[in-house]
Formats: C-alpha cells, sequence, structure tokens
C-alpha cells in the first residue's frame, strides 16, 4: 500500500521559502510514501454563503476532494505578525466545512515552521497546532521543526544547500512517518 501525504505551504510567494521547503521534502518520501504539495492559490476567501446556497466554487471542491483523498498532512508555515498566514487559516477553513464534514479529521499530521530571524516562526507553529487540536488532526509534538536564518539554506535555483538543515528535515520526516504508522486511520 502507499501512503499519500499533502503538503501545505503557507505563503503564495513565488520565491516562498515554506514552498522550498516543500518541495526539499518531496525528494524525502520514504518507499511506499507520496509527498504531494497541494497549492492553496486558487482559494477564495471563505464564505459560508458557498456551502449555504449551493454556490460551492470550484476551487472549493477540488480543494476538499484532494485533501480527503490524503492519508495524512503536513504544513510547513511562514509566521505572519505571531501567526500563520491568512492564506494557511483559510485553507483549513474551506476544508472544515460545511460543518461535520471537515476532510481534516483524524489525519496525522505535522507543522515545520520557518523564518528569516532567529524566533523561526515559534508563533505560527503554535496557534497552528492549535487549529488542529479543534480540527482532529493529531500532531506530532517531536521533534518540534523551527527553521531559522531559512533565507540563507538555500540557493538561486531553490535547492537546500546547508547540509546540517537536510540531516535534521530527513531526521523530522523520519519521525513524522513513525508518527503517521502509529496514528493512520484504520
Amino acid at each position: 500500500m502507499k501512503y499519500t501525504i499533502g503538503l501545505f505551504a503557507g505563503s503564495l510567494r513565488k520565491q516562498s521559502y515554506s514552498k522550498k521547503i516543500a518541495r526539499t521534502l518531496v525528494e524525502m518520501a520514504p518507499e511506499g510514501f507520496e509527498f504531494k504539495i497541494i497549492s492553496l492559490e486558487d482559494l477564495p476567501v471563505y464564505n459560508q454563503d458557498f456551502d449555504d446556497f449551493n454556490q460551492v466554487p470550484e476551487s472549493y471542491q477540488n480543494f476538499r476532494q484532494s485533501v480527503n483523498a490524503l492519508d495524512g498532512v503536513l504544513f510547513i508555515t511562514p509566521e505572519y505578525n505571531r501567526s500563520i498566514p491568512g492564506v494557511l487559516k483559510n485553507a483549513l477553513d474551506i476544508g472544515s466545512r460545511p460543518y461535520g464534514q471537515s476532510v481534516w479529521n483524524g489525519k496525522p499530521g505535522a507543522v515545520f515552521s520557518n523564518a528569516p530571524g532567529n524566533l523561526s516562526a515559534f508563533g505560527a507553529n503554535h496557534h497552528l497546532r492549535q487549529c488542529l487540536v479543534f480540527l482532529n488532526v493529531p500532531v506530532m509534538q517531536q521533534p518540534e521543526v523551527y527553521i531559522a536564518h531559512v533565507k540563507q539554506l538555500f540557493d538561486d535555483e531553490g535547492k537546500l544547500i546547508n547540509e546540517s538543515t537536510r540531516t535534521f528535515l530527513q531526521k523530522a520526516v523520519h519521525a513524522y512517518i513513525d508518527w503517521f504508522l502509529r496514528n493512520k486511520p484504520v
């Protein structure tokens, strides 16, 4: 059996470090797993009227179907104003509705945060974890993944050039796989 893990980069910027990390993680998927980047780029801001009046945008339908088909979820987030970016919160909201039909429910998850400074998006990491508790996403506790000084870690082509970070990420991926296998839905 092959498991599919969705990677959600919480930034829309073309040169997003979260996207660069996600692309790096895709290459680290072990045998029996596929890491798939799920785009957040075409999702209008959530409005419950779309669901209430049967006017759900096609992008919502496609996103919900994509997430529903996943076995697990891994979020890679920067920090905006000591919290998660709006685009990531919007994706969580879209996937959690209509109420009682959340596509996130029970999918083992992990949070990897990053920042150009020292704090490594600590605030975003923990705000995202708070949202995931409500969505019933069991989140890997250890290792905690905070990546500081992220803009120094990639070359001009977006490739990770820092070997200690690569080693750390690979260990975090292995830990997530172990976490996933212990917590995957039956």
